[in-house]
C-alpha cells in the first residue's frame, strides 16, 4: 500500500494543493494507523498537511479513522448512566499552571463523569498526566478501571497511547520533524463516547484565531455537541485570569443562548495562582481548592456552569 497519490494532491504547497475527500482522508489515515506506509511517507504527509491546513472533509475522515482505532468506551458511558465530559489535554503548561485537572474535578462535583485524555509526557511542558500523578488521582488503562474511577466519583485520565495507540505514534512524529501535525488536531477532537446512550460533550480548544473558523466548520458539519474556546496555552480550561469566549454547539448548531461572552475591560483583580507551574505546585493549589482553602477561579466556575447547561439542553 502507499499514500503517494494522496501526498501528490496535498503536497503542492499552499496555493497548488487540493483537499482530499472524506473517504480519501479516512483511507490515508487508516493506512498510516495500520502501519502500511513508510516513515518517509508519514513525514511527507505531516509536513504537507501542516503547510496546507485541514479542510472540513479531511478532518471528518481523519477523526473517523481515529475513532475506529480507539479502545471501545461507549458501553462504559452507557453503563454509568450519567452525562459525560471529555477534556482533550494535549498542550500542557509552559508558563501558566495547567488547571485542566481542576476543571475536571469541578465538573465531577456537579455529578458529571469526566475523562481527560492526552500524552503522559511532554519534553517541554507539564502535562495533565503529571498533575494527576502528583494528586494521586485515577490514571486508567481500560474500560474497567475507568468505570471504577467514575464509580468512586473521581475524574480520570487516560493516556492517548492507551486510548488510541496509533494516534500516539503519529503525535510522536513531532519530536522528529520539530512540528505538530494533523494528529494533534484530531486528538483534540476525539470523543470516545460517541454512540453512548447518555449525552456527552467535549471541550474543543484552539490557540490561533484561524483554527476557530476551521473547527467551527467541522463541529457544524459533524453535528457535534461541543464547547469551543480559545485554550489556555492550548489546554481546554478557561484562563483563570480572564474568562474567554465560550461557543456551545448542539447537534452542530451554535447556540448563543448557551454560550458566554468573553470578559472585557481592564482587570481590577487577579486570582491567586501558584507562583510555579510545575506539577507539584499545581497539584498543591488544586488540592487547596478541593479542600476549600482557596476559591475556584471564577472563569473556571463559569466554564463549568456553561458545560452543565449545555448537557441539560
Amino acid at each position: 500500500m502507499s499514500i503517494a497519490s494522496y501526498i501528490k494532491v496535498i503536497g503542492r504547497g499552499q496555493d497548488g494543493a487540493r483537499p482530499l475527500s472524506d473517504e480519501q482522508a479516512h483511507d490515508l489515515l487508516t493506512q498510516v494507523f495500520n502501519g502500511q506506509v513508510s516513515d518517509l511517507e508519514i513525514g511527507a504527509f505531516c509536513l504537507a498537511m501542516r503547510i496546507k491546513g485541514e479542510s472540513t472533509e479531511e478532518l471528518t475522515g481523519f477523526v473517523r479513522a481515529a475513532h475506529e482505532h480507539c479502545v471501545p468506551l461507549a458501553s462504559v458511558g452507557s453503563e454509568i448512566g450519567l452525562p459525560l465530559v471529555v477534556l482533550p489535554s494535549y498542550n500542557g503548561a509552559r508558563k501558566l499552571p495547567n488547571l485542566t485537572p481542576l476543571l475536571a474535578w469541578a465538573l465531577s462535583q456537579q455529578g458529571l463523569r469526566v475523562l481527560v485524555h492526552g500524552p503522559e509526557a511532554d519534553r517541554t511542558r507539564v502535562t495533565s498526566y503529571d498533575v494527576f500523578q502528583a494528586l494521586n488521582w485515577p490514571v486508567v488503562s481500560s474500560a474497567t478501571t475507568l468505570l471504577d474511577a467514575w464509580r468512586s466519583g473521581h475524574p480520570a485520565f487516560m493516556a492517548i497511547a492507551t486510548l488510541c495507540p496509533p494516534l500516539a505514534k503519529l503525535l510522536d512524529v513531532r519530536w522528529i520533524v520539530g512540528l505538530r501535525n494533523s494528529g494533534h488536531t484530531v486528538a483534540k477532537l476525539l470523543n470516545p463516547f460517541e454512540g453512548a446512550a447518555v449525552p456527552s460533550i467535549r471541550v474543543v480548544n484552539h490557540t490561533h484565531p484561524e483554527y476557530a473558523h476551521s473547527l467551527t466548520a467541522y463541529l457544524e458539519h459533524s453535528q457535534a455537541r461541543a464547547l469551543l474556546m480559545r485554550g489556555t496555552e492550548g489546554e481546554p480550561v478557561a484562563d483563570a485570569r480572564r474568562q474567554p469566549r465560550f461557543d456551545v454547539f448542539l447537534h452542530g448548531s451554535k447556540r448563543p443562548d448557551l454560550g458566554r461572552t468573553p470578559q472585557e475591560g481592564v482587570l481590577t483583580q487577579l486570582p491567586e495562582l501558584p507562583t510555579s507551574f510545575d506539577a507539584v505546585a499545581t497539584a498543591q493549589y488544586i488540592q487547596d481548592v478541593v479542600d476549600g482553602k482557596r476559591p475556584l477561579p471564577e472563569a473556571i466556575r463559569v466554564q463549568v456552569e456553561c458545560l452543565v447547561q449545555a448537557l441539560a439542553a
